[in-house]
């Protein structure tokens, strides 16, 4: 029976919203739009059973073909990414950040990460977060001048506080992380150091920015955002991680299962399956490396209209932009923008002067209208309009019907 016969009011409100993603331009920089084979696996009938354990040592019967989805899913990401050894089941970023913690560090031993003010994630030390409260935290950020990670800072801290794990990694750092610089430091106090690249990861298989694999212990991605599949997460090995720690696998799915999670969603996992096979071919390679053109792109229009930019451009999906010149705050310019059909979303920059939830920026970027088809002349469009909208609200009708008119152009997935 379809959806719209068995339940009229959930259906009806999955079309509003798939008319609204239609005719908007989804430009918040962590979403994206996912293949319709994507989607067919994500809401195949592998969501009716239970998985739990890994191929091969299962706990129940009848997964004969969950464990060969599970392998093909496992032996593609060790493929794109070039790591030794890939868990799969995480149910997004943050539980696999949780479970790479669960893995090598005990209550109370010191961890580093970059602060969520200054463009880090949650999970890396924040202090509402269970990384603080679990862990001794040590913050570092950025140069308050030039708005760069303040890579001296990191060494500093690293060699007075002796961190067992060093985060890298951010949800809203425009700039290239130096990853053989930071491995250099985590080395030299022989520390653990993870490279969260949730944001960058379809970036970095792409090669439109500099894998950290050769550098780093372990990497964790989310799927979605620029690897553009389903919700999910992931936890990787390099090869310099096996030779710091020969059981570090072991240790990893252990602590995803039986130690943080039950069961894997296996239809989740089909459709990262999915995902990175459309990633190993080469249109991807060309998507990526799009994305960060339209991005510089919208940052080169952005400026013209006199736009702050944090850290003066970009060199990845996203940007995030100091308002207080325009005389806006950033949740403001948010809906303002959302009324128009352009969807962002406000954001603290660092040093703000104001408190999270009425921060001074806002952060966009360019994976999902990239998805679409949309190039370096669509980039100027949408330059013209955030202005326009921002400098006069009034004018947010008239942008509707212009935003309404190019997505006709470039259709969803």
């Amino acid at each position: 029976m379809k959806l719209e016969q068995k339940d009229k009011q959930i259906a009806d409100l999955i079309e509003k919203e798939t008319e609204r993603q239609k005719t908007s331009l989804e430009m918040i920089p962590s979403e994206n739009h996912t293949s319709s084979a994507v989607r067919e696996a994500l809401g195949s009938l592998l969501t009716d059973k239970y998985a739990e354990g890994y191929p091969g040592k299962r706990y129940y019967a009848g997964l004969e073909f969950y464990d060969k989805i599970e392998d093909i899913c496992r032996e593609r990401a060790k493929k794109l990414f070039k790591v030794s050894h890939v868990n799969v089941q995480p149910y997004s970023g943050s539980p696999a950040n949780q479970a790479v913690y669960f893995a090598v560090c005990k209550p109370g031993d010191t961890v580093m990460g970059m602060s969520l003010p200054h463009g880090g994630h949650l999970t890396h030390g924040w202090k509402v977060n269970f990384s603080a409260k679990y862990y001794k935290s040590v913050q570092y950020g950025v140069d308050k001048k030039t708005n760069l990670l303040d890579y001296r800072e990191v060494e500093k801290l690293a060699k007075k506080k002796k961190p067992k794990l060093i985060w890298i990694g951010a949800t809203a750092y425009p700039r290239i992380f130096d990853w053989g610089r930071l491995g250099k430091i985590a080395d030299s106090i022989g520390a653990y150091l993870v490279a969260d690249i949730a944001h960058i990861a379809g970036l970095v298989v792409s090669g439109a920015h500099p894998s950290p694999v050769p550098y780093v212990h372990i990497v964790t991605t989310t799927t979605h955002k620029t690897l553009r599949g389903p919700r999910g997460g992931m936890i990787m090995i390099t090869k310099k991680g096996l030779r710091k720690d020969p059981d570090l696998p072991k240790k990893i799915d252990k602590a995803v299962f039986p130690g943080l999670q039950g069961g894997p969603h296996e239809n989740n996992i089909a459709a990262i399956a999915v995902c990175l096979k459309e990633a190993l071919q080469p249109a991807f390679k060309k998507y990526g490396k799009q994305i960060v053109k339209n991005s510089k792109a919208l940052a080169s229009e952005l400026l013209k209209y006199d736009f702050d930019l944090v850290t003066g451009g970009t060199d990845n999906h996203l940007l995030l932009i100091d308002l207080r010149n325009k005389g806006i705050l950033g949740k403001e310019a948010q809906n303002w923008l959302e009324k128009a059909g352009i969807t962002i979303n406000k954001n603290t920059i660092p040093f703000d002067p104001n408190p999270p939830f009425k921060p001074s920026g806002i952060r966009l970027g360019t994976p999902a209208i990239t998805t679409r088809g949309m190039k370096e002349k669509e980039m100027k469009k949408i330059a013209f309009w955030i202005s326009e909208v921002i400098l006069k609200p009034e004018a947010y009708l008239k942008v509707r019907k212009e935003v309404k008119k190019l997505c006709k152009k470039f259709l969803l997935p």
